[in-house]
């Protein structure tokens, strides 16, 4: 019996991600330091595995989503700097000091709560929304940015290390979009020269994501916080990159049966497929309920013996249907849904623009119910099953 169930399987090849993570090097500037975005298990691709390999390259700061990931990374050895991108209830004040992890400040009144929960000095970086409209202080004035961040540095217990932004639009560059990214830019690096000039001293100013690390680098943002790319991944696919990214996780499903259906048969539910003539199809086991949408159905296709298929039919919770007519297919054999055979190649950004969303989802959202085969240099290292 194999070490993992080959029903459905997603290899995570850390081979590719150490040569995007070289590539993405390349365009930092200064003393720019690469934080790894690890967040929504490493973006589908294994958050107990994936980090520390990022580690194991030099990589010494990380971000996530919430305390719980962040306990999670400490617990599976990380001993570089982790900072949560999003809130953080005052009420983990001690976790976040036991766990040595950097919160968010979405607003002064968050911090106020925060130094009145803490016993203990907790770290933190102030978000400053500059144009995302989401979390952060705004002001649209940046003396009163300043003097909001001002008053924060001055909370007991509240150890104010950083502020950052997040840039909206850098991956695009439609002129009001890139008109757009400077003026964040501009009003970010205004407020930290004020801050800057009424002596608070901050170890981290930072606004770079991958987009912006990609297009709009400079040496003013101590951090790069690359996520999508890390992973092979494009911020936007219609942008061209100064090089090729490799996808580091491929899909895949065994055939589990083989059938021929005559012209005029129905497949799977709400009869949406029609056999136009005799056909033979081949039934893989994967479904919504593994993170394949069902939105695919009809639309997508998918690799076997070196070919692309359709699918035919929606999409079952844990199986699916494709055409095989003509091919020599049998049962066990593999279809890759989402990587690379022979000379064909499926990627999670073409499945994405098949139903209206972006890679970011289709990755992230392949279920715990999928073995993630942990590879390099297509050896297996070990296994994730959750």
């Amino acid at each position: 019996m194999s070490d993992y169930l080959k029903r459905a399987y997603a290899e995570i090849h850390l081979d590719r991600a150490k040569r995007n993570i070289e590539k993405i090097r390349t365009l930092l500037k200064g003393n720019t330091e690469l934080m790894a975005v690890v967040k929504a298990n490493a973006y589908g691709h294994d958050d107990g595995v994936l980090p520390l390999y990022f580690q194991s390259l030099g990589i010494k700061y990380f971000a996530v989503s919430n305390i719980h990931e962040a306990e999670n990374l400490r617990k599976a050895g990380i001993t570089g700097e982790i900072l949560i991108l999003g809130y953080t209830s005052p009420e983990y004040c001690k976790e976040l000091y036991d766990y040595n992890i950097i919160s968010t400040i979405v607003s002064y009144e968050h911090a106020e709560e925060m130094s009145q929960n803490a016993e203990q000095p907790v770290r933190c970086h102030a978000a400053i929304d500059t144009g995302m409209g989401r979390i952060g202080i705004r002001t649209y004035d940046q003396t009163k940015c300043a003097d909001e961040i001002e008053k924060i540095s001055k909370l007991k217990n509240i150890a104010l290390e950083g502020i950052f932004t997040h840039l909206a639009a850098a991956d695009s560059y439609d002129e009001e979009n890139v008109k757009y990214t400077e003026n964040q830019r501009n009003f970010f690096l205004s407020v930290k020269k004020f801050l800057s000039d009424r002596g608070i001293s901050l170890k981290h100013t930072h606004y770079l994501n991958s987009a912006g690390g990609t297009f709009y680098a400079d040496s003013e943002s101590t951090l790069a916080r690359f996520g999508i790319m890390l992973y092979g991944l494009y911020p936007d696919v219609s942008l061209k990159l100064p090089f090729e990214l490799e996808p580091v996780m491929e899909l895949k499903a065994e055939v589990g049966y083989v059938n021929k259906i005559k012209k005029g048969s129905f497949v799977s539910y709400g009869r949406t497929f029609c056999a136009e003539s005799d056909m033979t199809l081949a039934v893989l086991t994967i479904g919504y309920a593994d993170g394949y949408s069902r939105l695919l159905s009809s639309k997508a296709e998918v690799l076997i013996k070196g070919k692309r298929v359709k699918i035919v039919g929606r999409i079952c919770m844990d199986q699916l249907m494709i055409d095989v007519t003509g091919t020599d297919v049998k049962p066990g054999d593999v279809a890759t849904l989402i990587g690379i055979d022979g000379n064909e190649k499926i990627t999670a950004d073409e499945l994405a623009t098949l139903y209206g969303t972006i890679g970011y989802e289709v990755v992230c959202g392949i279920s715990k119910r999928v073995p993630r085969v942990i590879m390099n240099e297509n050896q297996i290292i070990t296994v994730r099953e959750y």
